[in-house]
């Protein structure tokens, strides 16, 4: 079989396309990865993903895919072995509602509700944080990850919550996980954070937390204007 080509367009900051390597590293899948700069994106970033211009990309022999969850489910149908998706549709169909919900739920109220608002705009958001957090808390009920025994789809998609949240946690100073109110979500936190193939691959603590608190500063200046 002749040797495939395997590349992920990526930012060294965004949880987004981690989300992809951890898919490919828990496969044994072997790639390249191409860093880009969104403040100059590559001709290349342009010409595989026109429509949003973003990361991440996966490149597959010559073809590209975008969209990270789009990525995930097109990853773990193309190499079978550690399989992410649950085989009964209905367990699938779950699966997939929970990735979604990750991105159009906690990723948004957590991200644009609480990092980058301040004041009574934040403060209304965080009993609104807390209820959907709440629902996660539910699901992991008698499992050790979302996906059961075993790290699955939905844990990649909303594993940037076990290592970014922490740090949107010490930008804003406040805590929104703690022991009582979400036990399990706490214990899948720290399940899935040192499992060594995720473990290895977060990017620096240290300088993401500049990174999130300048975006802040931005967009609480935007905000001003």
């Amino acid at each position: 079989m002749a040797e495939e080509e395997v590349k992920v367009f990526r930012t060294w900051s965004s949880p987004f396309p981690l989300r992809v390597i951890w898919a490919l590293k828990l496969k044994g899948v072997e790639f390249d990865t191409v860093y880009e700069d969104l403040s100059n994106k590559s001709p290349l970033l342009l010409q595989y993903n026109p429509v949003h211009k973003k990361v991440p990309v996966l490149l597959h022999n010559g073809k590209p895919i975008c969209e990270s969850l789009v990525i995930l489910e097109y990853v773990d149908e193309r190499w079978k072995q550690f399989p992410l998706l649950p085989q009964d549709p209905h367990e699938r169909a779950k699966a997939r509602f929970w990735a979604k919900f990750g991105d159009d739920k906690v990723f948004q109220s957590i991200t644009y509700g609480i990092l980058f608002k301040q004041g009574k705009e934040r403060e209304e958001e965080i009993p609104r944080a807390m209820e959907i957090l709440q629902h996660l808390e539910e699901e992991l009920k008698g499992k050790k990850f979302f996906g059961g025994e075993k790290i699955g789809l939905v844990d990649l998609a909303l594993g940037w919550l076990a290592y970014y949240l922490g740090i949107i946690e010490e930008v804003i100073g406040l805590k929104l996980i703690d022991q009582e109110k979400f036990p399990l979500l706490l214990q899948w936190i720290q399940e899935f954070s040192t499992a060594p193939i995720i473990q290895e691959n977060w990017p620096p603590r240290d300088e993401l937390i500049a990174k999130f608190d300048a975006s802040r500063e931005a967009a609480l200046a935007r905000e001003l204007k």
